[in-house]
């Protein structure tokens, strides 16, 4: 797809941000980390020590910081992530870094209207420097579509309708657009500031509602779920067929994964929710092998760790991440 230029000054040249290219480049794995940085039980983390901890994690090399969209706590449903709103959390994490990726995973794009989505994530990136990444989904928490007067049955077509309206107010200049639920942008109307970039890289995660060929031609890349390493090299595969479908050429493949990394390096995998209890040398194990599978990046969650997470990120740190990295990337 042919994406209009930014007409905005001081734009660069490039097409994607700094944010993106530091995380994703083909056959090779990079490791974030979701906020909360924390072990917690029930919905509500405490947030404490998150700024330095966030500090830590750039120090320490890892490529990107993730912030969930959760408008609403929904107590048959689960945590609340980092509570806070991902836009106002991830600018004031850019005030305290310099430069690792900010990525949300992701905004619940349906239910926040399309100006208001689309100014908050050209902000961020500005304010980041172009380390920002738009994570997008259709949600799924019960509570959120009537709580937002949204019908839950229309998901899908909300989703594509707000992807298209805030698409053209991040890459058109004073755009006359209508939208079947969002309202009509003509007259003159234009959204500032414009991304950095020729484009804020959009990625899509779980399948929101849409085909995977519409996710592989629409969105810069694909954010999934965790499974067996022989079901994921599946999914991969099926990435890239529909990539190559819609005459695509490289888009990432990214995914999260619980993390409780044992005391002992060569402690197998055991499955936990979403995720794995090992040892440091078999993570390192299991990244390769998901490198080797074709994903490309792969977000932490360390909600169950047994251990304290400044300890766990220091390791990780130190022993695993020299194994996965781009060469070159800021």
């Amino acid at each position: 797809m042919i994406v209009a230029p930014s007409q905005v000054h001081n734009v660069s040249p490039n097409l994607f941000s700094r944010g993106y290219t530091s995380m994703f480049a083909p056959e090779e794995l990079t490791v974030g980390v979701y906020f909360p940085i924390e072990a917690f039980n029930g919905p509500e983390p405490s947030m404490h020590d998150q700024i330095e901890l966030a500090q830590d994690a750039e120090r320490l090399g890892f490529s990107a910081l993730w912030a969930r969209d959760v408008p609403l706590n929904d107590p048959n449903f689960g945590d609340l992530g980092q509570i806070y709103d991902p836009f106002v959390w991830l600018a004031t994490i850019a005030a305290r870094t310099t430069t690792i990726a900010l990525a949300t995973g992701a905004v619940i794009l349906p239910l926040h209207h399309p100006i208001d989505v689309a100014k908050a994530a050209a902000s961020l990136d500005h304010l980041s420097d172009g380390r920002f990444v738009f994570g997008i989904a259709s949600g799924d928490r019960p509570v959120e579509y009537p709580a937002y007067g949204r019908d839950a049955g229309q998901r899908a077509e909300l989703f594509r309708d707000a992807f298209e309206y805030t698409e053209v107010l991040l890459t058109e200049r004073f755009p006359n657009h209508a939208s079947t639920y969002y309202g009509r942008l003509a007259g003159g109307g234009d959204l500032v500031p414009k991304p950095l970039a020729s484009r804020l890289p959009v990625l899509v995660t779980g399948q929101s509602q849409q085909s995977l060929d519409w996710i592989a031609q629409r969105s810069d890349g694909w954010v999934t779920y965790p499974r067996d390493l022989l079901k994921q090299a599946q999914v991969v595969s099926q990435w890239r067929e529909a990539l190559s479908r819609v005459g695509a050429g490289f888009k990432p493949l990214a995914q999260s994964l619980y993390l409780d990394l044992a005391d002992d390096p060569d402690a197998p995998p055991r499955p936990i929710h979403l995720g794995y209890r090992l040892g440091r040398r078999r993570l390192v194990d299991l990244l390769g092998e998901l490198r080797a599978h074709g994903v490309n990046h792969v977000a932490l969650n360390l909600k169950f760790s047994q251990r304290p997470v400044a300890d766990v990120l220091d390791e990780v740190g130190r022993e695993v991440l020299p194994h996965f990295s781009i060469v070159g990337a800021q």
